[in-house]
């Protein structure tokens, strides 16, 4: 089966294998004339990357190349992108890549107009309030990872290397204006890298579900994104050139991070200290963290579990069926049980609760888990204790 469609929720977005051709005209709508493609230094040295270069110039255009981006992008790697923007005169930022890539890219865009710090506009109070728009970059993202969703959010993770913490940018002019979804960019994606990103997905959709706010559109979006993990996550890691199942995965993906308007929760709290203090990678955390937090949640979320297994035609029904289909996933997959694992220990459990407990995303979890709680479920994290 084939896929092409136009849609417009949350944003324009374009769907299709072969699309990123489209990419070039795609600038000239939105009146750019030197765009700066920002990715990160894998990406930067394919040759498909060059290719996307060369496109865009032999249309007429200008194209920058920026990709001094860190996995998790800090203040220092946005600053830089900032005055390589402006040393070279662009006027539109092209966003390539994972999610590191994009959230990086769409930082870049936002600064490029403001006088004050990045860190003044953290996701908290009315920062957002204070951002010049008219002065932000028009953005076109392009994803190469189905995971983040980070193309349809109105927010970048950024680390603060100075004080260790992973904090969230926000301000709604960061949506960028259009989306290529373009499976083919993700073929060559490792097999690994694809389970991680599309669990982080998952991640996304299944905590948006759980989240107590009131937004039942988020809640149905993310029931679908769950069934197109369920079918199609492990085809795209079993076959990388699986057409069907790339689309279907970028798909989910751009599901989840729409769907998680509505809340995040405790994975979350959890993965952006640990990615801060360890660099670990930001779905292989979650996928890690998803069973534990679960089942610390049952109480809270059995009912809306109950609902989903019916609607995934789990034979198992019922939280224990879901739990257990999220662990057979993950063996399948190949990904750890535990944070030990990927070698992180529990020697930092306390700043590690801590943090976790003051992390913006802990405020959707369905239980406000105190800071003893959060120290528990990453010790049985580290451990393997479910």
């Amino acid at each position: 089966m084939t896929y092409s469609a136009n849609w417009n929720y949350p944003t324009n977005i374009i769907v299709g294998a072969g699309r990123i051709k489209e990419l070039a005209d795609l600038c000239k709508t939105m009146g750019m004339h030197s765009p700066l493609l920002i990715t990160d230094p894998g990406l930067a040295a394919l040759p498909m990357l060059q290719k996307v270069v060369d496109d865009v110039k032999a249309s007429g255009l200008e194209c920058g190349l920026f990709s001094a981006i860190k996995a998790n992008p800090t203040g220092e790697n946005v600053e830089d992108g900032v005055n390589f923007y402006k040393k070279n005169n662009h006027d539109g930022v092209i966003a390539f890549g994972g999610g590191s890539a994009l959230d990086a890219a769409k930082a870049v865009a936002l600064m490029v107009g403001q006088q004050k710090p990045i860190w003044d506009f953290e996701d908290v109070g009315d920062n957002w309030t204070h951002v010049n728009v008219e002065a932000t970059a028009p953005v076109i993202a392009v994803p190469t990872t189905a995971g983040t969703g980070s193309e349809v959010g109105r927010a970048s993770v950024i680390t603060d290397h100075k004080q260790h913490i992973k904090k969230i940018i926000f301000h709604p002019a960061m949506l960028p204006a259009h989306v290529i979804l373009d499976p083919q960019l993700t073929v060559g994606l490792p097999a690994m890298i694809t389970a991680a990103t599309g669990m982080d997905a998952l991640s996304h959709n299944l905590e948006a579900l759980c989240s107590p706010f009131y937004h039942p559109l988020a809640e149905g979006i993310a029931v679908e994104g769950i069934r197109l993990v369920q079918e199609f996550l492990p085809r795209a890691v079993k076959d990388g050139a699986d057409i069907e199942a790339r689309t279907q995965m970028l798909v989910c993906s751009c599901m989840g991070a729409t769907a998680f308007q509505k809340g995040l929760g405790a994975m979350h709290a959890l993965a952006h200290p640990l990615g801060a203090l360890f660099d670990a990678h930001h779905g292989t955390l979650n996928a890690i963290l998803m069973p534990y937090v679960l089942k610390a949640n049952h109480v809270k979320i059995e009912k809306r579990i109950n609902r989903l297994t019916r609607y995934m035609n789990l034979n198992d029904t019922g939280f224990d069926g879901f739990l257990n289909w999220v662990i057979q996933l993950r063996k399948d997959l190949g990904i750890p049980n535990t944070l030990s694992e990927i070698n992180i220990d529990d020697t930092q459990a306390a700043k590690i609760a801590q943090m976790a407990f003051e992390d913006p995303s802990a405020g959707g979890n369905p239980i406000s888990f105190s800071v003893a709680q959060y120290q528990q479920i990453f010790k049985d994290a580290v451990e393997g204790k479910l």
